[in-house]
């Protein structure tokens, strides 16, 4: 597929939104239902490859209004019970249409502080999109309207032009709550609260505040500035960060309620405790979690071999196990880290990818190869002792399971091997066991996830949890909504 130019889908964008404007009344439904669905503007793949500045480019002024356009105002919104902070997205899209962008961001930001880091990286597919009408009337949720990228839009132009605003200064309630975990629940939450008057203090295990947002999602899908932007608005709100604060070792998490006179305590630790295949030689030099290779280029830029001494092992040929974004953000990362060649190898086939549909085409543009219905049984060692293959047994699909994806089934005899010099393990997360180690009272289930009632509490009085700890490794927006769940119970509880 040839690559269309930023400039190219802006001209086509701007002349048909003449066409409409020059109407001179408002487009009726079935005309909306004709409009061009907006592609997102990317870098061509042949560059972005070889570099680590972000692959999306937004849309321009034109292409938002058009996009914004084709929105059919239902009364039902099935879009806003899709989302899970309920943004009110007829609401922002209308203005948005209407070239008011000011207007659109305050409309988003009622209910969600993080529109440009959530226009980037949440599944919308799934969640807002998933139920639009104007899709489902033309047959895909690639057809849905891109609510997305309108809010990416929004927020971008928003910080462009200097329109940031900052929520009024809250009066002071005179109560105390920790947040501990600075990721996108930890947030959410931190915001929530400090606007109905509380002391916030975010308690942070790394240097820099951002969580899985910063350590896990690669510069070219999210870019760094950003996050760091949004959580200095926190600040100018009110909300104090403590970075390098390990809670469980550096202090216990029940001594934030019992010495440090915390009124209420949330627990946004997220899922940070990589999980592996347990297959022979997964032990040897060259094999990663994705968590550690992610984490070094992202947090530690190993990318930057001019500013940064971050170690990262050489590769030539790379083996991505695993079939998620993370492992997307890991194959992408090779390749800008120097591989000659990376695979992803995933025993299901294309269409049970659980990865975003567009992430998988943008890895697919620049050149990853997909090794699909296959995944290896061992990891082999060269003569140094290194990774220097994996045995990969090949797979056929069967019925549907439980989840609705058809089930892989091995082809028995079908083994072969396959030369790598570096794997990637990109399976999933588990929650770190740290604090239900130091804190027995804290109940959890037996993947370490903590348990909660429907208001976000847990089994300690005063202390709520939310996010990947909560849920396993899910999406920044589901997180964001439980860490505003949490903040409404705290509140109520607080006044």
């Amino acid at each position: 597929m040839s690559h269309i130019s930023k400039e190219e889908l802006a001209k086509k964008a701007l002349a048909e939104l003449q066409g409409i404007e020059a109407l001179g009344r408002a487009p009726s439904p079935k005309e909306r239902l004709g409009f061009t669905v907006q592609d997102m503007p990317c870098q061509d793949p042949d560059i972005r490859r070889a570099t680590m500045t972000e692959v999306a480019e937004g849309y321009d002024e034109a292409q938002a209004r058009l996009e914004a356009l084709r929105c059919l105002n239902c009364k039902n919104k099935p879009c806003v019970a899709g989302c899970p902070v309920g943004v009110d997205i007829p609401g922002f899209v209308t203005k948005v249409a209407a070239g008011d962008y000011a207007e659109a961001a305050r409309v988003i930001k009622r209910t969600n502080l993080l529109p440009s880091i959530c226009g980037r990286v949440c599944p919308q597919e799934k969640q807002c999109q998933a139920p639009c009408t104007l899709g489902k009337s033309l047959g895909g949720v690639d057809k849905a309207v891109q609510i997305g990228r309108l809010e990416r839009f929004v927020a971008d132009r928003e910080r462009a032009c200097g329109l940031c605003e900052l929520p009024d200064a809250p009066r002071d309630s005179g109560h105390r709550v920790a947040i501990v975990g600075s990721g996108p629940a930890g947030l959410t939450c931190a915001a929530d609260l400090r606007r109905e008057g509380h002391e916030v203090v975010v308690y942070e295990a790394f240097q820099k505040t951002g969580g899985v947002m910063v350590y896990g999602i690669p510069e070219f899908r999210l870019p760094k500035e950003l996050i760091r932007l949004e959580s200095e608005t926190l600040e100018n709100l009110g909300v104090s960060f403590q970075l390098n604060f390990l809670v469980g070792r550096t202090r216990p998490l029940k001594a934030l309620l019992a010495q440090d006179g915390f009124d209420a305590v949330f627990v946004g630790t997220g899922a940070g405790l990589p999980k592996f295949m347990d297959i022979p030689g997964e032990n040897l030099v060259g094999v990663f979690s994705a968590n550690e290779y992610l984490t070094r280029a992202n947090l530690m830029k190993a990318y930057d071999r001019t500013r940064a001494d971050t170690p990262i092992y050489p590769s030539r040929r790379v083996a991505v196990l695993g079939g998620g974004n993370v492992a997307m953000d890991a194959a992408r990362m090779a390749l800008r880290l120097g591989a000659e060649e990376v695979h992803i190898l995933y025993r299901r086939g294309r269409e049970e990818l659980p990865a975003r549909a567009e992430e998988v085409g943008h890895a697919m543009e620049e050149g990853v190869i997909f090794d699909l219905l296959q995944s290896p049984t061992r990891v082999l060692a060269g003569d140094d002792g290194r990774v220097a293959a994996l045995e990969v047994l090949k797979y056929e699909l069967g019925e549907p399971d439980a989840s609705g994806r058809r089930s892989p089934k091995a082809i028995r005899g079908s083994e072969h091997v396959v030369p790598y010099d570096t794997v990637i393990v990109a399976i999933g997360n588990e929650s770190n066991p740290l604090l239900a180690r130091t804190t027995p009272e804290l109940a959890v289930d037996k993947w370490g996830h903590i348990l909660v009632d429907e208001r976000q509490k847990t089994s300690i009085d005063r202390i709520y949890a939310g996010g990947d700890i909560v849920l396993g490794a899910a999406t920044v927006i589901l997180a964001m909504g439980e860490g505003r769940r949490a903040a409404a119970a705290i509140n109520e509880v607080l006044q």
